[in-house]
């Protein structure tokens, strides 16, 4: 059966670049063009906007199918397959498509004497982003395409809008997450990279499941914004006329539940910070965190590897990829490090000697007067080490003084027991040994709460929680991973705001 090549048609000419007014007269002559072809199906007696179509096959099932039939063979079996025309070209008595579903793209032919005359007035009516269903047979086309050779065409929904062309496209990395149904369709490896990343979720609950950890789910309006330093979004709940906030973090509501006795729990939900937004934050983004009772920082260490190393397993990321301009090396196990180790390979200032970590963090512009040292420490680690922190790297034992829901170094109280794990200069996880002495805990929340400013913080002491470690909290391991973060790793994406669905932006002019 005669055939070509995937036919490369678009609505617009391929002509000279058209002015803004150009192109907005362009496309209400398209849609005008639509909406004709919309009123002539309703003549025909055609639903435009479909029904029930069921046993529809994949795109890639019927690659897989087309793999064991011979090219020469003109009785492929019959299949049935829906989806949105991408490419369309008109050859007279034959009408070429190239269908998309969200597992690849196969060629349909429509043949005026295989569809019959009733169906072939529909046939005139298509344009590219319509929605369609085909049943026919699977073969080759004379160049050797995979091809569905169609019997019979179903109409499931009609675009009226004019997709982008390929030269005034969805460039605009804003107007592509404005957009995302869009980018979605047309983005090169947009759809790729979000249905990588529900695998990647779904590794990662199944690695804590088959762990024996709980899936739960804690509230994400609070009266309390705790389990992080950050600013919350606040509001006010009228019923109750009380003031609320979004959450910043899910750790004191999993931690009330290890007090309960569910003793390997985690959440993946989204968290809430009313901060910045750049290439890596987003002000809504998506958390894990899980605690294991009787476990401790080294237990969420292996814990870490195990849920990276899987989901990219499901993601199909290869052991060494390109990131950010660098190549990871995602080989277990992950190096360990200690923190005053790589800051004093880095800085050359004694690390236990906090005149010495001043004077560092004096030469490169860091305030040092009235700072608690730990904090000074902890600013140059960010401006000095971070950045050198390629392949996966567990930064081991803190300072104590920025660490306040951390247990304490038995033989050296100084020393956090706490990890953050970095790749490409990013932090990706943070892990603790759960501090469970309430004592304790109340007093360094108290110190925590002092050293900051409560209209800049909104923070409050959190009492409930105090008292719920005094009815006895096992000790445990408590891990944070940036899911976003994860993904953009995994896929290899420069920017959070290119894993995440719909990012958050200002209100466009209409």
């Amino acid at each position: 059966m005669a055939s070509s090549d995937t036919p490369t048609s678009s609505d617009t000419p391929a002509s000279s670049t058209p002015s803004q007014t150009d192109r907005g007269s362009s496309a209400s002559s398209l849609e005008a063009a639509r909406r004709e072809k919309l009123a002539k199906l309703e003549e025909l007696g055609v639903d435009p906007w479909g029904h029930r179509f069921e046993d529809v096959e994949s795109m890639a099932t019927l690659r897989e199918q087309a793999a064991g039939i011979d090219p020469a063979d003109q009785e492929g079996p019959t299949v049935r397959v829906a989806g949105r025309i991408l490419l369309l070209r008109n050859a007279g008595r034959l009408v070429f498509l190239t269908l998309a579903d969200r597992s690849g793209r196969i060629q349909v032919m429509l043949g005026k004497k295989q569809v019959g005359p009733e169906v072939w007035p529909i046939v005139s009516c298509l344009d590219l982003g319509d929605i369609v269903g085909v049943d026919g047979r699977l073969g080759y086309s004379n160049s050797g395409e995979i091809t569905v050779f169609a019997s019979s065409l179903t109409f499931l929904s009609k675009s009226i809008e004019t997709p982008p062309d390929k030269y005034h496209g969805l460039v605009d990395a804003d107007l592509r997450q404005r957009m995302r149904y869009l980018d979605l369709i047309h983005g090169e490896g947009v759809l790729e990279r979000f249905t990588a990343r529900s695998r990647i979720v779904e590794a990662v609950r199944r690695t804590l499941t088959d762990r024996r950890y709980l899936e739960v789910e804690g509230p994400t309006l609070h009266t309390i914004a705790g389990g992080a330093a950050a600013r919350p979004f606040a509001t006010h709940h009228n019923a109750l006329d009380m003031p609320i906030v979004m959450r910043i973090a899910l750790e004191l509501h999993l931690k009330r539940l290890l007090v309960g006795g569910m003793e390997r729990v985690f959440e993946l939900g989204r968290v809430y910070r009313n901060e910045g937004i750049s290439p890596r934050h987003n002000p809504e983004f998506t958390m894990l965190e899980a605690y294991e009772a009787y476990g401790n920082y080294e237990t969420m260490m292996d814990l870490t590897e195990a849920i990276i190393l899987n989901a990219a397993e499901a993601a199909g990321t290869p052991t060494q990829h390109e990131w950010l301009g660098k190549t990871i090396d995602l080989s277990a196990p992950f190096r360990r490090a200690r923190y005053d180790e790589l800051l004093a390979e880095v800085t050359g200032c004694d690390p236990t000697d906090p005149a010495s970590v001043a004077s560092a963090a004096a030469k490169r512009e860091i305030e040092t007067a009235g700072r608690h040292p730990d904090v000074i420490k902890s600013e140059l680690f960010e401006a000095t080490v971070e950045e050198t922190l390629i392949n996966p790297t567990f930064v081991i034992d803190y300072p104590a003084g920025v660490c306040p829901l951390t247990k304490r170094k038995r033989d050296n109280p100084e020393i956090a027991e706490r990890f953050e794990l970095y790749v490409c200069g990013m932090e990706l996880a943070n892990a603790y040994t759960e501090l469970n002495d309430p004592d304790l805990q109340e007093e360094l929340f108290r110190t925590q709460l002092d050293g900051l400013d409560d209209d800049e913080s909104m923070a409050r002491m959190d009492h409930d929680f105090i008292k719920a470690l005094r009815h006895g909290m096992p000790p445990a391991g408590g891990l944070g991973v940036g899911i976003d973060r994860l993904v953009m790793l995994l896929t290899g994406a420069s920017s959070i705001r290119d894993v995440i669905l719909f990012p958050i932006h200002r209100p466009h002019a209409e």
